[in-house]
């Protein structure tokens, strides 16, 4: 009896160290499918690493802000972050990965791995799309880019279904930003705090749990 108490207070350990993976997991689809969450909430103190061959937006734009949050020893915490949105995106190949150290009982990191979108004809689609990036490298083209337009006036009048800052977010609508009609990124590596989204549908969604350190880059 002794034996299964102990083994159950390590699993609620365990539990407590994984929920930031999980909360992860959710801002790239699963808990934001209906569109649900608010864009002004606390990220977790785990950053997570998404790679794809392709991303196609339409409406892009991209501005500074701050991911205000707590890290994983729950002391307040805030990331510099370069927000980029679209009003719609087609993902191919998404990967998407989160590493947890040193957790209780296992005595190892634990990494969590998300993969949706492998076949180019079914790719992940998203609408109203945010994503609060810390390093992003790829290859980028650009249609009708504007380049230093203030924040506050990124949405184009002729653009119905454009989209400007977040909602809920903390940003300088005077600030540096810039937008264009579309945006055409290839062989995506990107490091996030949050993923936000009206709709997220994930074709072919496969998550796996790994110990030890396995990544998407």
């Amino acid at each position: 009896m002794s034996s299964q108490v102990r083994g159950g207070t390590r699993w609620k350990r365990f539990a407590l160290v994984m929920v930031p993976s999980v909360v992860a997991t959710a801002a790239v689809g699963v808990g934001l499918a209906q569109g649900a969450l608010a864009a002004s909430f606390s990220v977790s103190g785990q950053s997570f690493k998404v790679s794809t061959d392709k991303l196609d937006g339409q409406d892009f734009v991209q501005y500074g802000s701050v991911a205000v949050g707590k890290d994983l020893e729950g002391k307040d915490a805030s990331h510099a972050v370069a927000v980029s949105g679209f009003s719609s995106a087609t993902i191919t190949n998404m990967c998407q990965s989160v590493v947890t150290p040193k957790v209780p009982f296992i005595g190892k990191s634990v990494s969590l791995e998300l993969r949706a979108g492998t076949n180019p004809k079914r790719p992940v689609e998203a609408t109203n799309l945010y994503l609060d990036v810390s390093q992003l490298d790829a290859d980028a083209d650009f249609e009708n880019i504007d380049i230093g337009v203030a924040a506050g006036s990124l949405k184009k009048e002729n653009r119905p279904n454009g989209i400007g800052i977040q909602p809920g977010t903390k940003a300088n609508e005077n600030g540096f930003a810039q937008r264009a009609d579309r945006a055409v990124l290839t062989k995506v590596e990107q490091t996030a705090w949050a993923t936000t989204a009206g709709t997220f549908k994930l074709s072919d969604l496969k998550l796996r749990l790994h110990t030890g350190v396995k990544e998407c880059f």
